[in-house]
């Protein structure tokens, strides 16, 4: 129930690899994950996370809303959705006054001061609703909305390559958080998603054409929601592959390169979903673009993580390799890395995918595990302003 209260469950361990404490912050037989690195469990001043698990549903993987107190550890309940909160259907404010989520058709809006749920959008057509985001203004959301196959059903990204194939119809809708209107301001023939606003304008804001990242041919476009402009961010190449694009926090646009061959999965086997890497010369690279779409750096990475997440000076980048957690110093033209603790998660659903994300100090990293079973939590720290 709303309101219910969940004795703390942290523990430290000590890293087998590294030798470095981290706090696994849930246990027990629930599944519990965090939200997606785009839009930040912490809320701000990182004293608390907001996280989705199974532990008050009858069944496993119905997942609701739950709020710790990363002091005490305490966990309480937020919402109770007899149906679930649709994995990675969910997103929120950096203060945490907003919550939005998907469930069932509906989108709907917590307000965790007052703690009232008003639904603010409802599809009768079938579609599928995707991932939600909240503008900076707190006037409005934006989504991807698609026409749904029904192919995709995401463990080990069964379906991914033939879901891509048959979408033809994707729109990106604002809905208001009054629950006044639904506006379309862009639709197209390919599967669209990751729709993100830019951190300081509500104007402006990014999608994706979604699919295996070498079989689709621009991935990154950026949205003018004034003139409805739609226009291309690094213009892609024939041997590209790029994709996991997240707003920085001082408005550039992050991407992630890895060159010829690569769909941007990884699957519980260690390997891609849907393409065999072939033989190549080809250095994959991370970039940086500006509002405009214009790149403005780039940086070799000749390592394999499959997120990153960037530091508030973009000089840091946590990154998820196959078994480890890893910084990655950037400095003008180069990468310099070192491990910085182990995950072992199974990479079987998106929900077990790690996507660490830094705090809004860059001072602790969360990130998600089912090394034992179940989904948990992870929080890493620094050590007297050091990660190691």
């Amino acid at each position: 129930m709303i309101g219910d209260e969940y004795s703390p469950e942290k523990r430290k361990i000590i890293d087998e690899k590294t030798g470095k404490p981290v706090w696994q912050l849930t246990n027990g037989d629930s599944n519990n994950y965090h939200f997606y690195f785009t839009d930040n469990s912490f809320t701000l001043g990182d004293k608390e996370i907001y996280f989705m698990s199974d532990r008050a549903s009858n069944g496993l993987e119905v997942y609701n809303l739950f709020r710790m107190d990363l002091g005490t550890g305490v966990i309480q309940q937020m919402t109770d959705e007899k149906a679930g909160i649709t994995p990675t259907g969910h997103t929120k404010t950096p203060d945490s006054e907003i919550v939005v989520y998907v469930t069932g058709n509906k989108i709907k809006k917590l307000n965790t001061k007052t703690m009232t749920t008003t639904v603010i959008y409802e599809e009768t057509t079938g579609a599928h609703l995707g991932h939600p985001f909240i503008a900076p203004n707190k006037k409005y959301i934006g989504l991807a909305i698609n026409e749904n196959p029904g192919l995709y059903h995401g463990a080990n990204y069964y379906g991914f390559k033939e879901q891509m194939y048959a979408i033809k119809k994707g729109w990106i809708t604002l809905v208001y958080l009054d629950g006044s209107k639904a506006v379309t301001v862009h639709e197209s023939s390919h599967w669209l998603g990751h729709f993100q606003f830019a951190p300081d304008d509500s104007t402006l804001a990014m999608f994706c054409h979604e699919g295996p990242w070498h079989l689709v041919n621009q991935r990154i476009w950026l949205l003018d929601l004034i003139s409805r402009d739609v226009v291309p961010c690094f213009r892609q190449h024939q041997d590209d592959c790029v994709g996991h694009e997240f707003w920085t926090s001082d408005a550039k646009i992050f991407f992630d390169n890895r060159r010829k061959g690569h769909d941007g999965t990884i699957t519980s086997d260690k390997t891609q979903a849907t393409s065999v890497e072939p033989e190549t010369a080809e250095i994959p690279y991370v970039g940086l673009a500006d509002s405009k779409g214009n790149v403005v750096k780039c940086t070799d990475m000749p390592y394999y993580c499959n997120h990153y997440h960037a530091t508030n000076d973009n000089k840091l980048l946590v990154g998820d390799q196959v078994e480890d957690l890893v910084l990655i110093h950037l400095d003008e033209n180069s990468a310099k890395l070192e491990t910085l603790c182990s995950h072992h998660t199974s990479w079987r659903t998106q929900q077990s995918h790690c996507h660490p994300t830094f705090s809004w100090n860059n001072e602790k990293i969360l990130f998600a595990s089912d090394r034992k079973g179940r989904i948990h939590l992870y929080l890493a720290e620094q050590q007297d302003g050091k990660w190691l």
